[in-house]
Order: C-alpha cells, then sequence, then structure tokens
C-alpha cells in the first residue's frame, strides 16, 4: 500500500516569540516494512536546520528561528510504501529472554511513564501464569487493555502516565502503549514504544484524502521486534506508517523545543492520509 502523509504542527504564540530553538521526528523510516519514497520537511518562518539519526535511530531535525515570529508551522509531507505483516512471531519460550536482558536492558526500564499499576499486575496474574511464551502475555495484554480501557480523546494529556490512565479506565493511544510496556516489562520482556501515523480505515480508499492519526503502539522482542497496536487490539500493519522508535513518549516527541515569549502558546496538529495506490 502507498501512502501520502502530510502533518502539519507547530505553536501560534500570544505575544509573539523572539527566537525558538527545536527538534522535530516527523520524517518515517524505511524499515524490512516500509520504505519512505519521499519525504519533505518546510518550516516557516524558514530556521537554520540540521538533520542527524539519534540514539533509537529516529530521524531528528534540529532547528532554530531567531527572528520574532508570531507563528512557527512544521510541514512534513511523505510517500512510503508499507507492506502487510506476512510471518506469525517466532513464538519463543520465556527461557530465550534470559540471553537478552543485557542487550535489551533499556527497553525492560520501568520509567515513571510506563510503571504500571499493582491492581493491573494483579488482574493479568492469571494471564501471566497461563502463557506459554512471551508473544503470548503479550497478545494477552494487549487484548486485556483494549477491552478494558475506553479510548476517549481528551481523557488525558500528554503528561499522563501509565497509572494514572488506568485509575482512570480510559486514554488514548500513548496510554494504550505505556500501559502495555510498562506490564511486559515487568515480565522482562524487551519492549518498545514506536510513533507514527494510522490510516483509520482497514480497507483505505485510493485517492481519497481522510483525516488521519498521530499514533503510538508497541514491540516486543520475540527473536525479532513483533509490532503491535494495543489501542486496536491487531498487529501494526499496512496501515501503520513508522516513525520514530524509543522507550516511551519522551524519546519520539514529534516536536518539542523552547522558545521565548512573554505570552501563552497554542500547539496546533493536523494530520491527512492519502492511498495513492
Amino acid at each position: 500500500m502507498q501512502l501520502r502523509i502530510k502533518h502539519v504542527t507547530g505553536y501560534r504564540y500570544e505575544s509573539g516569540a523572539v527566537a525558538s530553538f527545536n527538534e522535530a521526528r516527523m520524517t518515517p523510516l524505511t524499515t524490512p516494512d516500509q520504505m519512505v519514497l519521499r519525504s519533505r520537511l518546510d518550516i516557516t518562518p524558514a530556521p537554520w536546520a540540521s538533520e542527524y539519526r539519534d540514539y533509537w535511530g529516529s530521524t531528528v531535525t534540529a532547528f532554530e528561528v531567531n527572528e520574532p515570529h508570531t507563528e512557527l508551522t512544521v510541514v512534513a509531507t511523505s510517500i512510503v510504501e508499507t507492506n502487510p505483516v506476512e510471518t506469525e512471531p517466532e513464538r519463543r519460550p520465556w527461557e530465550a529472554l534470559d540471553a537478552v536482558q543485557d542487550e535489551w536492558c533499556e527497553f525492560l526500564e520501568i520509567s515513571h511513564w510506563v510503571a504500571p499499576s499493582p491492581t493491573l499486575l494483579a488482574d493479568l496474574a492469571g494471564a501471566r501464569a497461563d502463557a506459554a511464551t512471551p508473544t503470548d502475555y503479550a497478545m494477552a495484554v494487549c487484548s486485556f487493555l483494549h477491552d478494558s480501557i475506553r479510548y476517549v480523546e481528551g481523557a488525558t494529556e500528554v503528561t499522563t502516565n501509565a497509572a494514572d490512565a488506568w485509575e482512570g479506565k480510559s486514554g488514548v493511544c500513548q496510554d494504550f502503549a505505556h500501559l502495555a510496556l510498562g506490564v511486559l516489562r515487568e515480565a522482562r520482556i524487551p519492549a518498545r514504544y514506536v510513533s507514527g501515523y494510522l490510516h483509520p480505515s482497514t480497507d483505505p480508499v485510493v485517492g481519497e484524502e481522510v483525516r488521519g492519526e498521530s499514533h503510538a503502539w508497541i514491540e516486543w522482542w520475540d527473536g525479532e521486534w513483533v509490532g503491535f497496536d494495543p489501542t486496536n487490539s491487531r498487529p501494526a500493519g499496512e496501515q501503520h506508517v513508522l516513525v520514530a522508535r524509543g522507550r516511551d513518549y519522551e524519546d519520539v516527541p514529534p516536536l518539542r523545543g523552547i522558545y521565548s515569549t512573554r505570552g501563552d502558546s497554542e500547539l496546533f496538529v493536523d494530520v491527512e492520509i492519502t492511498r495513492l495506490r
């Protein structure tokens, strides 16, 4: 499937800004499951900019605007060829995790973002005991979260952690991802946070431009990394476009920075996705 993604984001400054220093993670990655055919980042006002790969392998555009401005706009336009999920996870045994605890130790970290509630772990104790493999447990966890948490836009904030989302029993994709990561890491399953885009239709119409989503899902280790979307309880597939990976949201925000202003600021975001073929 070939998808065109247009992601517009930025800040409006109530009293204007005299300078702005930022990092954007809005360029999709080429992986075995997707090929980036074209990618462009347009920033207004025109900044000084440089590009690099961060520690986690994500493409980062660092830029700074050193002139007064009332609005900062970043437009990322990409065309990506995505592939369907064709192979089943290996379902390696629990003992296989012993050999990768050091190699993937950073994806076992229980940060404040992902630390699970004791009540959630208690609810999943039976699933943990019954799971023949780590992948069996991971899929049971994602299914349980999908059934237990209501997806409600605005129910949480970007700073909400997994324990708070579980207490409120509602959240967005970021919360589902953090909840799943915390539970899997407690079981010593290496798991990482993935950010990107999701086409909202399971069978997109060619040529139809739709309102898309900035989305989050997870990957866990099973001999190789297995992508799964706990919000929708299904494997990450053709409708998912991967942009960045990390331990949690802190490692992958699409736009982050500092600016100098005397007033408040407002973040705006819009994503449009079109299936080209």
